[in-house]
C-alpha cells in the first residue's frame, strides 16, 4: 500500500514531522539488517525476491483516494513465514522500492516515505509473529499469521492514514474507515493464502510454492476486471449524476425564462447554500439535496400567473395568496422526480420561519429541515441584494444588518452567524464563479416564419383533459398559463371597441371562463345613484329594475368604500330586500369597485347560487382586470357622451335637428320601400319670447324643458320629437292619418299653455302647428319640412292680433292693501301697483320668501274684497310678486269685483290729483 502525491513543499509541519519520524526508524531498521546480514538459503531468497518484484507491479487502485493496494503483501507474509528477519525486512523493503520505481511519477521523499513505511510495517508484522508470547498465547500458526498480517496492515494503513490527516486536516478515523478499511479482509485472505505456501513448503519443498504464483495472477487478474467493472459502473454513474444536474440547471433556466429578473439569482443562492451548507456540517446526501433545491426552489412559480411574477410593484393580498402555492407545487413537482436525496422537503419549506411564522405550515426551529433553514436565510439575503420591479437592490452591508434582526425571528441564529462572518468571501465567490458562466437568459422574444399550420389542424373546438390523467401541480401550471393568455386577451378586447354596451357584453363573456358566475350586473354611477348598465344571467329582470342609492346595500357600500366584498348577501341590495315580489335564489355575491381616472365610476358584482361559491383567486383575478375595466368604461361614456351631445339638444335632451335629419331621411326610405305614409309635424311656441323678456332665460329654459317632456310623453313609442332650434318642436309620425294628426295637434295646443301656465302662473303661451304628410306634400325631407312650416306659419296668422298677448292684462293701479302672510309674521301694507285676475305685484318693504301662503285685503271697508294667493317671486326692499290660488267661477266672479273695485279707487284718487293740479 502507497501514499497518495500530494504537493511536498506544501506540507504542514506536523506532516514533515511525522515523516521524518517515519523515514528514521525505516533507515534504523535497514542499518540494522545491513549489519547482522544472514541467509539460511540465499536461492530461496533470491527466488521470493523476483516474484514479489514481478507482484509489485500487479497493482489495484484504492477507492476514495489516489493510493494503490499491491500484491506483493503477500509475499510479505510468506517471508514473515519462512525467511529471516533481516531476509524478510529486505524482502519487504525491495518490493515496495520495485513498486515506487515502476510509478515513475514518485519523488524522492515520497520514495523514502513508503519505502521505510513498508520496512517499519514488516518488521512489526515479523515481530508480532515471532514474538515468544504470541507463541504462548496463539498455539495454532494460522491464527498467528492473522495477527501478523493485522499488525502490517495497522501499521501501514496507519501511517498513509496519518500523513493524509496531517496534509488534508481530516479525522484518522475517517481516513481509516472510508478509504482503508475495506481492504482488511484481503490481507486476511492473504494471511490464509501465506499460510498454505507455508505448509507446502514444510509438506513438500519451497519450490512447489512456486506453482502458487499462475493461481496468484490468476486472482489477480480476476480481481482487477472486477475492479475494472466496478470502475464502469462507478464512471457511468458520475455521468449520470452530471446528466442528472445539469437537467436540473436546464430546469432553473426555464425559471429564469419566466422570470428574467432572478438570471443571477439561482447562481449566488446555489454558492452561499453550500459554503454554508459546509460549515454548518451538512454533508452526504443532505448536502447533494440543498444542492438541488438550491437551483430549483422556485420552480413551482410555473403555477404563478406571471402578471404577478412580472408585477412592477408590490404585490396584493390576493396576488400573494396565489405566490404562496409555489411552494407547495415545486415539492409536488420535485417528487416526481425521485432524487435519491430529500430535496422535495426543502423546497416545501424554503419559506417557513424561525418562529413558526412562515408558511405553508407554520413550521418552527428545528422541525424545519436544515436545508430549507439555510436556503430561506440565502435567499431573503439575495432578494435583498438584487434588483427588484418595484425596488432598486440594497448595499450588501445594508442587507446583512436587516438579516441580523431578523435572526431568532424568520431565520436560524446558527445560519445568521455564518453568514455574518463570511458574507463578503462568500460574494466574491459566488461572482468568481458567475464570471465564467456562459447560461445567459433565455431569449424568448423569437419568432418562427416557417410552419403555417400544426400537422393536427388549427383548434376547432376546446377538449378537455382525459379523466384521471391531471394531476394537482399541472392543473396549477395549466391554470396560471390559461389565466394569463386569458387576461392579456381581455386586455386587447376592452380596449378595440368604444361601445359601452359591445365592451361590457365582451368583458362579461371573457371573464366567466376564469370566474365563473350566474349572473353579472355592472353598475354605473351616476348621479346618487347605481345604475345597472349591463346585466346578464338568472334574475335579470330583478338586477335590471334596480336603482342602488351611493353607500346602500352591498354594491353601494362597496363604491362608497372603494372596497371589494367576498361571497356577500346578493339579497341585501335595496330594492327588492323588503318587495316580496322579488326574490332571488342567488346566495353569494363578489363586487369589486371600479376606479377610473376622476374615482369610483361603478361597481362590477358577480353572483352564484351557492353560498361562499367565490375564492380569494376570483377576488385577484377581478382586482387584476378591474382598472383596465374602470378605464375602458370610462372612455366608453366619454365617447357615448361625445356621440350624444353631437346628436341630442343639451337642455331637452331630445334629438337635435342634426339627428332629426337624419332620422328623417330614414324613416322616408323606410316609407319608400314599404310604402306607407309618414306625418310630419312642425310645432312653434306663441308668446315664448314674453317669457324670457319677463322672467328671463332660466325661466324660458324650464318652460321648453316641461313641454319637451309632455311632448314625449304624449307621442308613441315610435314616433320622433326632436327640437329643431329655439322654442319649435318637430314630430315625425309614421303611418299617421290625417284625421289622428288633427287630433294629435289639437291634443298638443294645452301642453304649452300648461307648460307656461306652470312657470310663470299666467296662460302666456299658445302653439302653432304645421303638417305634412307624406308622399302627398313631398318626397324628401326638406320638401317635407318646408311645407309643414309654410303651414304653420299661415295658422299663426290667422290668429287674432293680440294672441300674444295676455289673456287678462294687467291693471296699472296704485291702492294701498293689506297683506296677512299665513306664517304669522303679522299685517304688513303695501302698495299694490298692478294687477289681473291671475296675480298681482306690491310694492312693500317687507322680506316674504316665495312659496308663502299670503291673504290680501283690498278694501278696509269691505272685507269681502279679499283673495288668497302665494308668494311667486320676491324682490328684497321693493316688493313681492302674487300668484292668486283661488279658481272656480266664484273666485273669477270676486275677482271682477276687485278689480272694478281699484279701478274705480285708482280713477276716482286719479281725478282728485289731477283736480287739485288744475285749482293750483
Amino acid at each position: 500500500m502507497s501514499t497518495p502525491s500530494p504537493s511536498w513543499r506544501s506540507l504542514p509541519i506536523g506532516a514533515l514531522g511525522f515523516i521524518a519520524l517515519v523515514i528514521g526508524g525505516g533507515l534504523a531498521c535497514l542499518l540494522q539488517v545491513g549489519a547482522h546480514q544472514s541467509s539460511q538459503n540465499i536461492a530461496e531468497f533470491i527466488c521470493y525476491v523476483g516474484v514479489a518484484i514481478l507482484a509489485s507491479r500487479l497493482q489495484v487502485s484504492l477507492p476514495g483516494i489516489t493510493g494503490t493496494l499491491s500484491v506483493n503483501f503477500l509475499f510479505i507474509l510468506v517471508g514473515v513465514v519462512e525467511l529471516s528477519y533481516a531476509e524478510t525486512i529486505s524482502l519487504g523493503a525491495i518490493s515496495m522500492l520495485a513498486q515506487c520505481l515502476y510509478e515513475n511519477h514518485r519523488k524522492g521523499l515520497q520514495l523514502a516515505f513508503n519505502v521505510c513505511a513498508s520496512t517499519l510495517s514488516t518488521a512489526l508484522a515479523f515481530q508480532v509473529y515471532h514474538l515468544p508470547l504470541t507463541t504462548r498465547l496463539i498455539a495454532s500458526h494460522p491464527l498467528a499469521l492473522c495477527l501478523a498480517a493485522t499488525a502490517y496492515f495497522i501499521s501501514n494503513a496507519g501511517a498513509m492514514a496519518a500523513l493524509i490527516s496531517f496534509t488534508e486536516g481530516k479525522p484518522l478515523r475517517q481516513i481509516l474507515v472510508e478509504c482503508y478499511f475495506w481492504s482488511f479482509p484481503y490481507y486476511l485472505v492473504g494471511a490464509g493464502i501465506a499460510g498454505a505456501i507455508s505448509w507446502f513448503n514444510h509438506a513438500f519443498d519451497w519450490e512447489t510454492s512456486l506453482l502458487f504464483v499462475p493461481a496468484i495472477y490468476l486472482i489477480y487478474r480476476s480481481y482487477r476486471l472486477y475492479l475494472g467493472k466496478l470502475e464502469d459502473e462507478k464512471r457511468h454513474v458520475e455521468e449520470m449524476a452530471n446528466l442528472h444536474l445539469r437537467t436540473i440547471e436546464a430546469l432553473a433556466l426555464a425559471i429564469e425564462a419566466k422570470d428574467q429578473t432572478t438570471h443571477d439569482h439561482l447562481q449566488r443562492v446555489r454558492v452561499y447554500a453550500i459554503e454554508v451548507a459546509k460549515e454548518l456540517g451538512v454533508k452526504d446526501a443532505d448536502l447533494e439535496a440543498l444542492h438541488a433545491a438550491a437551483l430549483l426552489h422556485d420552480i413551482g412559480k410555473l403555477a404563478v400567473p406571471e402578471h404577478i411574477i412580472s408585477k412592477p410593484g408590490r404585490l396584493t393580498p390576493e396576488d400573494f395568496e396565489k405566490m404562496k402555492i409555489h411552494t407547495v407545487v415545486g415539492a409536488d413537482i420535485l417528487e416526481r422526480v425521485r432524487f435519491p436525496y430529500p430535496v422535495a422537503p426543502i423546497v416545501r419549506a424554503h419559506h417557513e420561519k424561525w418562529d413558526g411564522s412562515g408558511y405553508p405550515f407554520g413550521l418552527k426551529g428545528t422541525e424545519i429541515p436544515i436545508g430549507a433553514r439555510i436556503l430561506s436565510a440565502v435567499d431573503y439575503l439575495d432578494a435583498l441584494a438584487s434588483d427588484r420591479q418595484y425596488r432598486r437592490a440594497m448595499p450588501l452591508d445594508e442587507v446583512m444588518k436587516s438579516l441580523s434582526e431578523e435572526s431568532g425571528k424568520s431565520f436560524d441564529p446558527s445560519v445568521v452567524e455564518v453568514l455574518r462572518r463570511r458574507y463578503k468571501s462568500l460574494e466574491n465567490l459566488a461572482q468568481a464563479e458567475s464570471a465564467p458562466d456562459g447560461n445567459v437568459p433565455l431569449f424568448t422574444a423569437i419568432k418562427i416564419e416557417r410552419g403555417p399550420a400544426p400537422d393536427a389542424g388549427f383548434e376547432k373546438a376546446s377538449a378537455g383533459d382525459a379523466p384521471g390523467r391531471e394531476t394537482k401541480f399541472l392543473s396549477s401550471i395549466a391554470a396560471a398559463r390559461q389565466e394569463a393568455q386569458a387576461l392579456f386577451e381581455m386586455s386587447q378586447d376592452l380596449g378595440a371597441s368604444l361601445s359601452l354596451g359591445e365592451t361590457l357584453s365582451v368583458f362579461s363573456v371573457k371573464l366567466k371562463p376564469m370566474v365563473p358566475y350566474d349572473a353579472i350586473t355592472i353598475y354605473i354611477q351616476r348621479g346618487d345613484e347605481l345604475i345597472p348598465e349591463y346585466v346578464n344571467g338568472d334574475n335579470y329582470r330583478l338586477f335590471a329594475s334596480l336603482r342602488i342609492p351611493f353607500g346602500q346595500g352591498l354594491s353601494g357600500w362597496v363604491a362608497q368604500n372603494r372596497k371589494p366584498i367576498v361571497n356577500g348577501n346578493p339579497s341585501v341590495e335595496p330594492g327588492y330586500v323588503n318587495d316580496p315580489a322579488k326574490f332571488t335564489t342567488l346566495r353569494s355575491a363578489l363586487a369589486v369597485p371600479l376606479e377610473g381616472v376622476s374615482g369610483v365610476i361603478g361597481v362590477l358584482a358577480l353572483y352564484r347560487s351557492d353560498r361562499d361559491a367565490f375564492t380569494s383567486d376570483h377576488l385577484r383575478i377581478l382586482l387584476a382586470v378591474s382598472g383596465k375595466m374602470a378605464l375602458a368604461i370610462e372612455n366608453a361614456l366619454k365617447y357615448q357622451q361625445a356621440e350624444s351631445s353631437a346628436t341630442t339638444d343639451y337642455l331637452t335632451g331630445l334629438p337635435n335637428a342634426r339627428s332629426l335629419f337624419l332620422q328623417l331621411d330614414r324613416e322616408l326610405a323606410r316609407c319608400k320601400r314599404d310604402n306607407t305614409t309618414l306625418t310630419v309635424m312642425v310645432c312653434d311656441m306663441d308668446g315664448f319670447k314674453k317669457i324670457n323678456d319677463r322672467f328671463g332665460h332660466l325661466e324660458g329654459n324650464r318652460v321648453l324643458r316641461l313641454f319637451a317632456k309632455a311632448l314625449k310623453d304624449t307621442c308613441r313609442e315610435y314616433d320622433y320629437v326632436a327640437r329643431m332650434g329655439g322654442d319649435e318642436f318637430v314630430i315625425i309620425a309614421p303611418g299617421l292619418p290625417v284625421e289622428a294628426a288633427n287630433k294629435k295637434a289639437e291634443q298638443m295646443r294645452p301642453l304649452a299653455k300648461q307648460a307656461g301656465f306652470e312657470v310663470c302662473g299666467e296662460d302666456m303661451l299658445s302653439l302653432s302647428i304645421g303638417q305634412a304628410i307624406y308622399p302627398e306634400d313631398g318626397t324628401d325631407a326638406e320638401q317635407l319640412l318646408a311645407e309643414a312650416d309654410r303651414r304653420m306659419y299661415l295658422e299663426k296668422q290667422e290668429e287674432p292680433t293680440d294672441k300674444n298677448r295676455r289673456v287678462h292684462p294687467r291693471l296699472k293701479c296704485r291702492v294701498t292693501v293689506e297683506l296677512h302672510p299665513q306664517d304669522g309674521q303679522g299685517t304688513v301694507l303695501g302698495n299694490l301697483i298692478d294687477v289681473s285676475i291671475g296675480g298681482c305685484y306690491v310694492e312693500t318693504s317687507a322680506i316674504l320668501t316665495p312659496g308663502t301662503q299670503i291673504k290680501l285685503v283690498f278694501s278696509i271697508d269691505d272685507g269681502s274684497l279679499s283673495a288668497i294667493g302665494k308668494i311667486a317671486r320676491t324682490h328684497p326692499g321693493t316688493g313681492v310678486a302674487v300668484q292668486f290660488t283661488e279658481t272656480g267661477r266664484q273666485a273669477r266672479a270676486k275677482m271682477y269685483r276687485i278689480l272694478e273695485f281699484v279701478q274705480n279707487t285708482t280713477t276716482f284718487y286719479n281725478d282728485r290729483f289731477l283736480q287739485k293740479l288744475f285749482n293750483r
